[in-house]
């Protein structure tokens, strides 16, 4: 393996930690992405020095994101296996997968919460006004992220781009920089 390959491997596993993802699994989605052509679990085991069940593990969890795919080579009846190399895909599958294991039970629990302090009385009125806030915050977080789902990738890096220049664009046609309708800061 390059030296650059096996650093790119080594820190891209470290990040993996630091995102709440396996070491291994991040690891294996690197060398994956690097590859010039599609790899076996035992050539990404012997690659990378894990136990084949590790990688097996590892190979079933990338399947799940959808960030790797089992892919046929002629003549070998071996799976094999290459990663998604499409940037903006593999942003979006993590950003779906991290909203349906993290946002969406919380838009759920909060949902719930709320409906059981409406109807006790021993919930304060502040601790009530504090839930519909939060409720109101996430769910407005979750349909921004299902708006920006439908929003083509080349308009998004577009608006990436744009930076803070995007609060200038928000405050056009507003009179005063910086004013709200009403004159105000």
């Amino acid at each position: 393996m390059a030296p650059a390959v096996e650093q790119f491997v080594l820190r891209w596993g470290d990040l993996g930690g630091q995102w709440g993802v396996n070491r291994s699994v991040a690891q294996i989605h690197a060398l994956l992405y690097l590859a010039e052509r599609p790899i076996t679990a035992e050539d990404i085991a012997d690659a990378l020095g894990m136990a084949r069940s590790n990688v097996s593990n590892s190979i079933r969890e990338l399947l799940g994101w959808k960030l790797i795919r089992r892919v046929p080579v002629l003549g070998d009846r071996r799976d094999h296996y290459e990663a998604e190399t499409d940037l903006w895909q593999m942003a979006t599958r993590i950003a779906q997968g991290r909203k349906q294991r993290e946002i969406d039970p919380a838009v759920a629990a909060l949902r719930h919460v709320v409906d059981a302090a409406e109807d006790d009385p021993r919930v304060s009125r502040v601790a009530r006004d504090r839930l519909r806030a939060m409720q109101g915050f996430v769910a407005t977080l979750d349909d921004w992220y299902d708006q920006m789902l439908a929003v083509p990738p080349n308009k998004i890096m577009a608006l990436i781009k744009l930076g803070s220049r995007v609060v200038n664009l928000l405050s056009f046609g507003r009179g005063k920089k910086g004013a709200d309708k009403d004159g105000k800061d």
